[in-house]
């Protein structure tokens, strides 16, 4: 094989080649004449040289090629000279090489010139073209392979002119290094710099730095400060993440709670504490209006307060921005409190008037809440639907201190008291010992508290009031046929407060809260009794009482077992009052 035709490295130049992925420049293939790539020095070969000590080329050393001459010096080839000066190429000498038993390729004498156009190294000179000898069947067989049919990959512009062998190409030279080229561990592999050196000014233009990044092929990447800030953003962010929630983490563990300083900043607020709210709910309440910064500091300030337990359930006035120790104090002195004070046995009209009056509402706005919503304030169960009751609420608003203010709803105070009496009649139990003392449910038994708190007028008076009506309730109570004749039940129906009442009145009245007209006890609770009342309905005495008369008309009430004795106290009572 020849040197016609071959590229840069050890294959040859096009893939549809037929000598594609030959052995490649495995020998010495310089030809006689031919100068040889030996840095540029003229070497003189014997004109007729055997192709067969091309030593280990593979078969490439029995092609026999013919020698070749170049005219005129040989042509010169990027500072190479080919050739040895003779006028033309001549293929009339053939050698064979032994190994082949003798036989002649007069077919791959010109392989190459038929393959490649007949052109040579660059020197514009057409070859000529053989014939194969049609006795030799080796012939034929190359002449089948590289026939003039076959089409030429190296005629068209794609074509490009052969390079220098491999063992004879020069080493390409470094490229001066200027004043801009960065050092082995600068530039393109200094991290935080502002390019890879191709953005500076004048790179574009800068010897061999272009020749040598684009042979690769893909360009390197480039880092610029974008990325640079984008990191140094995201760090940043983590560095900021990790400082915040550790400095939280030391505030729950280890640092004072947040709070406010100062008694406020002058904004008032209402705060309503439940029923046996403790300190932590009560701090959610007051941060959740504004009060304190926080629950803990308000807990810590509740815990260091030794008053605190003075805190009860109601309503407080307070002020936004106030500190917890602040908002303590204030809470434990009468000022916070907008203290509405129910007493015992008074009516449900005369209480509706009181948070009229403290809520500053128009006059009737409670009473007419309490009539259009009662089914929604709270009553149990056995308190419903009761008929020809005046009042539903009658007996469950509940004789107490309730803190009421300004902004307050009606309903929201109604429920309150709502829920307090129904708590203490469950807590007295109730339901169980209105059967033990013969009456029909605990709305009876809330009735008879209600009768004893409005006719007696201490304490001891209370268990003998209530024995009382439980004899007048008898079957078997012949002195007033079980009639109860309470004054007060017909004051109720009445809405006053009388003593004098006459017996004409009285008896001409048929209203079913008459006791002087119906047997029995009233549809309802007269009025609110308080805990003593009630704990006198649960346990009357058992003297034998059937009468009493306040025989001063006020406070002093004397009781009687037989209507003698009551006669007694009658006249006794019209000689006080001058009747």
């Amino acid at each position: 094989m020849t040197e016609y035709g071959r590229g840069q490295g050890s294959e040859p130049w096009h893939p549809e080649d037929p000598l594609y992925g030959d052995g490649g420049w495995g020998g010495q293939q310089a030809h006689a004449g031919q100068q040889p790539f030996d840095g540029g020095q003229s070497q003189h070969r014997p004109q007729h040289q055997q192709h067969g000590d091309w030593g280990d080329g593979g078969g490439q050393a029995g092609y026999g090629q013919a020698q070749q001459q170049y005219p005129h010096g040989g042509q010169q080839y990027d500072g190479q000279q080919y050739g040895g000066g003779q006028g033309q190429q001549r293929y009339d000498q053939q050698q064979y090489d032994p190994q082949y038993g003798g036989q002649q390729y007069p077919a791959q004498q010109h392989q190459d010139q038929q393959q490649y156009g007949g052109e040579g190294w660059g020197t514009g000179q057409q070859q000529p073209v053989y014939p194969a000898d049609p006795a030799d069947p080796y012939a034929q067989q190359a002449a089948a392979s590289y026939g003039a049919e076959q089409p030429d990959h190296y005629g068209t512009p794609e074509a490009y002119p052969p390079p220098e062998p491999p063992n004879r190409r020069r080493t390409e030279p470094e490229p001066e290094k200027t004043d801009w080229d960065p050092g082995p561990d600068q530039g393109e592999h200094a991290f935080f710099a502002g390019g890879d050196g191709d953005d500076a000014d004048g790179a574009d233009d800068a010897p061999g730095r272009g020749d040598r990044r684009n042979r690769g092929g893909k360009p390197k990447k480039r880092r610029n400060g974008c990325a640079c800030l984008v990191v140094c953003l995201v760090l940043g962010g983590g560095v900021a993440g990790v400082g915040y929630f550790g400095y939280q983490f030391y505030q729950d563990r280890f640092g004072a709670a947040p709070d406010y300083a100062g008694d406020g900043n002058g904004t008032q607020v209402t705060i309503t504490v439940p029923k046996g709210a403790g300190g932590s709910a009560i701090g959610q309440e007051l941060k959740r209006k504004g009060v304190v910064k926080s629950v803990d500091a308000f807990v810590a300030a509740l815990q260091s307060n030794p008053n605190a337990k003075g805190i009860q359930d109601g309503v407080y006035t307070l002020q936004k921005e106030m500190s917890a120790e602040s908002a303590v104090k204030l809470m434990l002195s009468p000022e916070s409190r907008n203290t509405l004070i129910i007493a015992e046995g008074k009516r449900s009209a005369a209480v509706y008037e009181l948070i009229d009056e403290r809520l500053e509402v128009d006059k009737g706005t409670t009473a007419k809440v309490a009539k259009s919503e009662w089914k929604d304030l709270g009553l149990p169960d056995w308190a419903m639907n009761h008929a020809d009751v005046k009042d539903p609420l009658e007996g469950f608003l509940y004789p107490s201190s309730y803190s009421v203010a300004k902004g307050q709803k009606p309903e929201a105070v109604l429920k309150e008291m709502v829920a307090r009496a129904t708590d203490k009649y469950e807590e007295l139990g109730f339901e169980k010992k209105s059967k033990e003392l013969g009456l029909d449910g605990p709305w009876q038994l809330v009735t008879v508290a209600s009768l004893v708190q409005a006719e007696g007028k201490t304490h001891e008076d209370f268990r003998k009031m209530a024995e009382v009506v439980y004899n007048r309730l008898k079957p078997d109570n012949y002195e007033t046929n079980q009639k109860l004749q309470f004054d007060s039940t017909f004051n109720y129906l009445m809405g006053q407060s009388e003593i004098h009442i006459s017996e004409s009145e009285i008896n001409s009245n048929p209203d079913p809260y008459n006791t002087y007209y119906h047997k029995g006890l009233p549809p309802g609770p007269i009025g609110n009794p308080g805990a003593e009342a009630l704990e006198a309905a649960l346990k009357p005495t058992d003297d034998g009482w059937i009468y009493f008369v306040a025989t001063d008309g006020v406070s002093n009430t004397e009781f009687a077992k037989t209507n003698a004795e009551f006669e007694k106290l009658k006249d006794k009572f019209n000689a006080s009052t001058g009747d």
